[in-house]
């Protein structure tokens, strides 16, 4: 019997480990994807490094006291699965909101963002936010349009002038 609780709580010190981890966890009702489906999702999630998992409720919210995090117990009901991510807060948001949309029998029930329990809503408006990626790439151009604005008005004067003096 010792073996089984030994097992049991080995498994709450891996979830707990992941959930202290993660910059952004998405727990989902699962229920009704077929396994092709669910297959296809756990693609999509490793590619961008996220793991999903499914683990018991009971371990599952033994590990959340230990992180603190109880405002997800009540989410913990019925078959879920939970994506986590080490590196990225918004890729297990945006790929598993994007799967839902055409996946109606996946539910996102609550998520974790950088320690803080989240709603559905806030998962949501997560997963509308450009990628990483895309905000660096939007700070990048606001950050050169000074700098281009100065080296056009300065190409224009020095045109200016060769006309003038021509």
């Amino acid at each position: 019997m010792s073996n089984a609780i030994d097992t049991k709580k080995v498994v709450v010190d891996e979830i707990t480990s992941k959930f202290k981890d993660s910059v952004s966890t998405v727990i989902v009702d699962y229920r009704g994807l077929s396994v092709s489906e669910v297959t296809e999702l756990r693609k999509q999630l490793r590619e961008v490094g996220v793991e999903f998992k499914v683990y018991k409720n009971t371990l599952t919210r033994r590990a959340v006291e230990q992180v603190e995090l109880t405002g997800l117990k009540d989410f913990l009901t019925g078959p879920n699965a939970i994506a986590f991510s080490n590196e990225d807060v918004i890729a297990p948001a945006k790929i598993i909101n994007e799967f839902a949309k055409s996946h109606e029998a996946l539910e996102i029930k609550a998520g974790v963002i950088e320690g803080n329990v989240a709603t559905v809503e806030e998962v949501k408006a997560l997963a509308e936010l450009p990628s990483r990626e895309g905000l660096l790439s939007m700070l990048l151009s606001v950050l050169q349009a000074p700098v281009r604005n100065l080296a056009l008005a300065t190409k224009a004067v020095a045109e200016q002038k060769e006309e003038q003096g021509a």
